[in-house]
């Protein structure tokens, strides 16, 4: 079930960007790793909840958190580019905000070095439309799973079938 964006879910969606853009000046991480560390965080857990954007928590904060959490990392070097990483954290948020789907889940659906190859194709769409893409390109719409339901079903009917020959 989707949920409308709102202005709430635009901040919340804006903030994470900043935050994912912010730890290119910040983090001595990788964004790779940045990103794994930020999607599955405490932090990530609280902003999944209704009104986080109500708690005293600045881009700098939540880069804190991260790194109290995880830990300082120096491992890999390579970072996304300004506007590829702002999108990445953009699209993540945007994605749990209107599915309610989990940060966790999402990351598990797709991952940092996915949406970056995807940056060029999708970055000018409507958020909705760059998910809506993705989830077609990894058989995840409607139609893809009442595809998958009938199969199973075919499957079961006709295990019953051949158990009642026997």
């Amino acid at each position: 079930m989707m949920k409308k964006m709102d202005s709430y879910g635009l901040k919340l969606c804006q903030f994470q960007a900043q935050i994912f853009q912010e730890s290119i000046e910040e983090a001595e991480c990788s964004s790779m790793i940045f990103i794994r560390r930020f999607m599955l965080s405490d932090l990530a857990k609280r902003m999944d909840k209704e009104g986080f954007l109500f708690l005293a928590v600045d881009v700098k904060d939540a880069l804190t958190e991260i790194e109290v959490e995880y830990g300082p990392s120096a491992y890999g070097k390579e970072k996304f580019g300004n506007e590829e990483i702002y999108w990445t954290g953009y699209i993540y948020r945007y994605w749990a905000y209107i599915t309610g789907l989990s940060s966790k889940q999402i990351y598990k659906i797709v991952k940092p070095d996915e949406l970056r190859e995807l940056y060029f194709p999708y970055h000018s769409l409507d958020p909705e439309q760059a998910i809506e893409r993705i989830k077609e390109a990894k058989g995840m719409t409607e139609e893809d799973q009442i595809k998958k339901g009938v199969e199973i079903l075919r499957r079961v009917r006709a295990r019953r079938a051949g158990d009642g020959n026997k």
